[in-house]
């Protein structure tokens, strides 16, 4: 089984698998290094555009990508070579983080806008609106608005509700972005145009389905995820898109060169 994998596949398999090992027994922080951050924050690197794709949060993480890429590699490997395939991968790769990272860098804006307008007159109202807006209760900061609101001309209350504005930003601009999930979702579209009646079988429910309607399924399910985006979902939707966009882009210009 394993014999039949394409050159590229092979090998982008085994780098994701090294580099978790590497990450989990040695203890090395490979997502503080090569996760792709908000471009405005301090640990921002522009290597992390192409790094973070190969460096992943956990096993379930590496799990579901490396499946999809070792199901569905190989078919467009042999079908456009590995050097296209290779091309088709990282294009994909870089063209998610890059749509990432500009949502993220217009959502971040106000985030940081927030908080300095925040600063300059901090009260209980808007403290309250900014952690409603920005982040998500928990019984530290409810206390906190409780306490504040009861107490709005306490300097020491405005001092505190300040430091957790200014660390909620931080914290958001230094959240990584990691995984081979732009890369993979790009492959998926990518095989549904390619090979839209192939017929797959779900794991869950367990039923047959063509290619064309499994892509199309899951591209709905991740614009639905944008567009009503649940508290403490951590899952770079856009990220997903982006690699369906980008992957949609190179196919259908592949096509009418004759590549297919």
């Amino acid at each position: 089984m394993f014999g039949n994998l394409t050159p590229v596949v092979k090998n982008l398999l085994l780098l994701n698998i090294v580099l978790a090992l590497i990450q989990g027994f040695f203890n090395i922080d490979l997502i503080g290094i090569g996760g792709l951050r908000y471009i405005h924050a301090e640990t921002f690197r522009p290597y992390q555009f192409f790094t973070y794709m190969f460096i992943h949060a956990g096993f379930g993480h590496i799990f579901g990508n490396m499946l999809a890429l070792f199901i569905f590699g190989p078919w467009l490997e042999r079908t456009w070579g590995s050097q296209r395939f290779l091309i088709f991968y990282l294009v994909t790769g870089l063209g998610a983080g890059v749509l990432y990272s500009g949502i993220n860098y217009f959502e971040m804006r106000k985030v940081q806008n927030d908080a300095m307008y925040y600063q300059v007159d901090p009260n209980p109202e808007k403290f309250n609106q900014f952690i409603i807006n920005h982040w998500y209760l928990n019984n530290d900061l409810e206390r906190m608005i409780e306490q504040y609101a009861a107490n709005p001309d306490n300097p020491q209350l405005e001092e505190e509700s300040t430091y957790i504005v200014e660390k909620i930003y931080e914290q958001k601009a230094n959240i990584p972005m990691v995984g081979a999930s732009g890369a993979v979702f790009g492959i998926l579209m990518a095989f549904g145009m390619l090979f839209p009646n192939t017929t797959l079988m779900l794991l869950i429910p367990p039923i047959p389905i063509k290619a064309k309607y499994f892509v199309l399924l899951y591209g709905a399910y991740e614009l639905y995820s944008v567009i009503h985006q649940a508290p403490g979902d951590n899952v770079a939707h856009f990220a997903h898109l982006g690699g369906m966009l980008f992957a949609f882009i190179l196919v259908r210009s592949w096509s009418k060169k004759g590549y297919h």
